[in-house]
């Protein structure tokens, strides 16, 4: 194992180059992956210049050969196999870890909130109404097994049940063959049926599968992929829905972690799991799976009027039906209230202008027509516990990138 320089080395060292050196070590074909390294990089604009090593990696690669020998100030990397893990040990640097194996337990690791993950794909079909859901995988990726885990729990506390498909991704296999098992599995599930994919990719297999099998999507499969890969969820047909993972806080708090390390700073190998912002709706789940036209009427009525100031009694016009009637309805097919729904999907929307736009509270209350700023503070904080300010925080850092 190569020795670490000394404080005295190393201050030599950052003088001859003028700024620590950082390696990242981890794969760049993904959408979620680059958003990490977005992260990364803004938080060295913000506080202190690094000098990049970049090393394209493929899921089983081992750590390149160059890292051996390298002579830099710190490393971030997915340690996703043994080979990795001793490299980066014998390196003797500063290292965070990005990947749940945890392969090298020693140090800290930061990733993506799995189970928050799981748990907002739930609700997002459970407030759509769903009653069959099913989840798809791979059963080799231990980010797979997490979430179908944590799918799965969420709907069981809800009192559902949930139909589980997961197979082995060999490099080089045909993708069609996995198609076409996806979609033998998808005709024997009831219907309308909301489908999980573990990813976007994933989720294109199973939007493939539909088609095959002649399901129509949304109507009677919906699908739900995670990291809101662009690329992938435009090319899809319907374009695909996604769970959007805080992938540049993610990078973000692995680089404020590293910059600790290089400065001296023990911090503890502890596991900070970010969570996700929010679901970017297009439309393989844009649908109401409800058998009460009327309760899907008001159920669009209300997100399509999330912005006004609309009251369950504007709910219940739009729906051509008594209030008493349509309450009634909502708590037998969706167990909440109007006033429940109003005010979820309000919040909803504000989540997503606090965590996705720039703008500030008072031009936010502005646009959700709250007639003062304070009051949807109130609001926000005695529902999702926190201020506005403070979830901002949480979620927003090393989102954006100058």
């Amino acid at each position: 194992m190569r020795v670490k320089p000394t404080p005295s080395q190393k201050s030599r060292l950052s003088k001859a180059f003028d700024r620590p050196r950082v390696a990242l070590i981890f794969e760049t074909s993904n959408a979620y992956a680059r958003e990490v390294i977005q992260g990364i990089f803004a938080y060295a604009r913000e506080n202190t210049p690094w000098a990049f090593s970049l090393a394209e990696q493929g899921h089983s690669d081992a750590a390149p050969e160059w890292l051996k020998d390298w002579e830099g100030d710190g490393i971030i990397a997915r340690i996703k196999n043994r080979r990795i893990a001793e490299t980066v040990l014998a390196s003797g640097l500063p290292a965070v870890d990005l990947s749940i194996g945890r392969h090298l337990p020693s140090l800290p690791a930061v990733g993506s909130d799995d189970l928050a993950i799981a748990r907002l794909a739930a609700d997002h079909f459970l407030e759509r109404g769903f009653k069959h859901f099913a989840y798809c995988g791979f059963d080799a990726f231990m980010l797979s097994t997490r979430r179908g885990d944590a799918f799965r729990r969420t709907l069981a506390a809800a009192g559902h049940g949930c139909c589980e498909f997961e197979t082995q991704l060999k490099p080089g296999a045909a993708v069609s063959a996995r198609v076409a098992e996806i979609g033998e599995w998808l005709k024997t599930l009831p219907k309308p049926l909301a489908i999980f994919a573990c990813h976007d990719l994933c989720g294109q297999h199973v939007l493939d599968a539909c088609y095959q099998m002649g399901l129509s999507v949304p109507e009677e499969a919906a699908v739900l992929g995670v990291d809101n890969d662009e690329f992938l969820c435009e090319m899809t047909t319907p374009p695909l829905s996604s769970v959007i993972p805080n992938a540049r806080r993610t990078g973000y708090e692995a680089a404020r972690l590293l910059d600790r390390m290089i400065h001296g700073a023990k911090v503890p190998p502890l596991e900070t799991w970010i969570e996700p912002l929010s679901v970017r709706l297009r439309q393989s789940t844009d649908i109401l799976a409800v058998n009460d036209a009327q309760v899907a009427t008001a159920l669009r009525f209300i997100r399509e009027h999330v912005c006004k100031p609309i009251s369950a009694d504007d709910v219940a016009r739009a729906a051509h039906l008594p209030r008493r009637n349509l309450e009634k309805r909502f708590r037998r097919l969706l167990n909440r209230t109007l006033h429940d729904e109003v005010l979820s999907v309000r919040l909803n929307r504000v989540k997503q202008l606090l965590t996705e736009t720039r703008l500030s509270l008072e031009q936010i209350a502005e646009a959700m027509n709250y007639e003062h700023p304070e009051y949807l503070s109130v609001v926000f904080k005695r529902e999702v516990g926190t201020s506005p300010r403070e979830y901002r925080r949480r979620h927003i850092q090393g989102h954006y990138v100058s």
